[in-house]
């Protein structure tokens, strides 16, 4: 069995629906191929007012509509509504990543996937954030229920996406499909302190838009 067979998954609900909140190609890709061998009915919902600058907010999200393009999954380009992150994380500019910014920063961003499966019909929502090690999984799903509680009709799918190989998978697909390569979480402040990390050890700082998996030699 390839790597990048999908294991096997059932939906969370009767409907078979599930709206994905995704931050990004690299995390997502993996968990839509997934949904998608398994007979899901999945549409991808992009809110991430997080992400600095807008150019790799841009970038970010044009990796994943490509690849939802490629798969056949409808796609839901939310807001860029940075002023509103901005007043959300007020005041926790110097936690550490996943910290309580880290925690307001996913409760914005649940509440608005809840909402929109709440006035659409989706039973069901979930995320590829918690795909990559550098998250706290259980940071992630809390924030997801507690999101998706607003709404008796809304649940959130605790799914460990990493499970039997989810975050090499991720790799893997990421390589194969050449997706942008962050080098960072996203927001200003992820930024700041990975420029920050890299400077004193006599690494370059990061330069936006230029790194693709794949394309600096590695199969």
């Amino acid at each position: 069995m390839s790597k990048l067979e999908s294991i096997v998954l059932e939906a969370p609900t009767e409907s078979n629906k599930v709206l994905l909140h995704s931050c990004c190609a690299p995390c997502a890709g993996d968990v839509m191929e997934r949904m998608v061998n398994a007979g899901i009915d999945i549409t991808v919902f992009f809110y991430n007012p997080n992400i600095h600058p807008e150019k790799e907010y841009l970038i970010r999200k044009e990796e994943n509509i490509r690849f939802a393009e490629k798969l056949g999954i409808p796609f839901i380009d939310a807001d860029y509504d940075t002023k509103n992150w901005f007043e959300r994380v007020k005041g926790l500019e110097w936690e550490p990543e996943r910290g309580e910014r880290c925690t307001a920063c996913f409760d914005m961003r649940f509440e608005r996937t809840a909402l929109y499966a709440h006035e659409n019909g989706f039973d069901a929502i979930t995320s590829c954030l918690g795909i990559s090690r550098w998250k706290n999984m259980d940071q992630i799903n809390d924030c997801g229920v507690r999101a998706a509680s607003r709404y008796p009709d809304v649940t959130y799918w605790t799914f460990n996406w990493r499970k039997q190989g989810g975050s090499q998978r991720m790799v893997e697909l990421a390589k194969r499909e050449r997706f942008y390569q962050q080098e960072y979480c996203g927001c200003i402040y992820s930024l700041r302190d990975t420029n920050r990390w890299r400077v004193k050890n006599d690494r370059p700082r990061i330069e936006i838009g230029v790194q693709f998996y794949g394309m600096d030699g590695t199969e």
